[in-house]
């Protein structure tokens, strides 16, 4: 029994044998209508969410399967004292295979541990978000035509994003890659994750201004400053409007870089940049569904067909 509970659970291998089921059932949906039927997906959301949450349980409904849970703690035993680890082992005799989102670190760890099923981390605080990756690794993969040899530019909140910090850890493992981090000084990358990168010989740049380097960038991923990270609202409030991407910003950009965002988005992307081209982040979305479709087969053993 395997879980995902980070992107470096899978081998660059597996995750290429991944990535090609999920673009066989891009283009045969149909093929795979039925591979889980009789299958029970558990949906264990402890916070709000709704591109993940239903994208998973969007990706079991494609395969033929079932989905049961909850959508925030308030409506599970949570609320009157369940541990993570009791929850898990009931909901074990209830379905096949877990989704669960924690607001606290480690809590997927937890359910692995306890768990008879497998367990998919769908977001465990500021840690890890491996199912984004995926589907980041994905739309990358698809909209460059590879996984080696980029500028990757991560823009905006780099010290709380869990989306962030499970890209950079899973775009390490591949060849050729450059990481420009452009952030305030307030929310840059962790030292840990640039200690990673200064151990395996990466190269990485840091900027404060994006207009100092979109002009290099093959990938530019945006995100969102989070308010439910922080403890100030004032400090929030500062930092919300930092980075702003519109279609002045993006005059100076190549014609081919791809602009990704994990969203959802707040006004960190004018709503101009939608109609670009090189605007992914709605493909990106669905990608996740056909990532995820390929995960929930892997994880149970489902054969494709």
């Amino acid at each position: 029994m395997r879980h995902l509970l980070k992107p470096d659970d899978f081998t660059v291998q597996e995750l290429n044998a991944l990535f090609d089921l999920a673009a066989d059932i891009e283009k045969n949906p149909e093929k795979y209508a039925r591979v889980c039927e009789g299958k029970k997906l558990a949906s264990c959301f402890y916070e709000p969410s709704t591109r993940t949450r239903l994208s998973t349980e969007t990706a079991m409904l494609n395969l033929g399967g079932k989905t049961l849970g909850f959508s925030d703690a308030d409506s599970s035993s949570a609320k009157k004292g369940e541990s993570v680890a009791d929850t898990i082992r009931v909901i074990s005799c209830f379905a096949d295979i877990a989704a669960i989102r924690h607001p606290k670190e480690g809590a997927a760890m937890v359910a692995a541990l306890n768990s008879s099923i497998p367990v998919i981390n769908c977001g465990d605080g500021g840690h890890q978000h491996p199912t984004q990756t995926l589907t980041d690794l994905m739309t990358i993969r698809s909209t460059l035509g590879r996984l080696s040899n980029f500028t990757v530019g991560l823009c905006g909140d780099l010290k709380f994003g869990r989306t962030v910090h499970s890209l950079i850890n899973a775009l390490a493992r591949y060849e050729g890659i450059n990481f420009v981090f452009i952030s305030p000084p307030e929310l840059q990358v962790p030292d840990y994750i640039t200690d990673m990168l200064d151990d395996r010989n990466i190269r990485y740049d840091i900027y404060i201004n994006m207009e100092d380097v979109i002009a290099r960038l093959d990938i530019l991923y945006m995100t969102r400053v989070q308010r439910e990270r922080f403890f100030n609202e004032e400090e929030y409030i500062r930092l919300k409007d930092f980075y702003i991407l519109d279609a002045e910003k993006m005059k100076k950009a190549k014609n081919n870089m791809y602009v990704l965002h994990p969203l959802p988005r707040v006004n960190e992307i004018s709503v101009e940049v939608d109609k670009d081209p090189r605007a992914a982040y709605f493909r990106q979305v669905q990608y996740g569904v056909y990532v995820r479709m390929a995960l929930i087969m892997t994880l149970l053993g489902v054969k494709a067909p």
